[in-house]
């Protein structure tokens, strides 16, 4: 079985924002073979700055809308918590290699659930950090068959 692979707040909002169809299509492509496939995986962090996020994008998107989208998610795919160990873990990655400390944050989820892969566009592609791998989902040479 394909291992998994922590998502990036980035692609949920891609997946409801109509101004860039393409990657609009890539992420909707992506969540919905991920889940499929039972292999992708989301933060509470996702989900709670989703929720924020789309705010922006209410000329699209209706505040029923976007919970719904979450408890879908919620219903998809398995949630690692937002727990103690992860913000002092996320510390640590500010602190040693200089990563802001959402992006920390959602690292250390993937560190902490010893998943070996992240997908996010705020990761330099390619990049692998005390064993978990960063990969663009948005990148024009990204194949999701390379991955899955």
């Amino acid at each position: 079985m394909t291992a998994a692979v922590l998502l990036d707040t980035n692609i949920l909002v891609y997946f409801v924002d109509p101004r860039d169809e393409i990657r609009q299509n890539q992420a909707i492509d992506l969540l919905n073979t991920l889940g499929e496939l039972g292999i992708g995986r989301l933060s509470a962090q996702n989900l709670a700055e989703f929720m924020n996020s789309t705010r922006k994008l209410s000329a699209w998107i209706t505040h029923a809308e976007v919970v719904a989208q979450v408890r879908r998610w919620v219903n998809i795919f398995p949630i690692f918590d937002l727990t103690p160990m992860v913000v002092l873990e996320a510390a640590r990655g500010v602190q040693e290699y200089q990563l802001s400390y959402y992006d920390a944050q959602i690292w250390a989820a993937a560190r902490l659930n010893q998943v070996a892969l992240l997908f996010s566009e705020d990761f330099q592609d390619g990049a692998v950090l005390e064993g978990v791998r960063f990969a663009n989902p948005f990148a024009p040479a990204f194949d999701l068959a390379d991955w899955v």
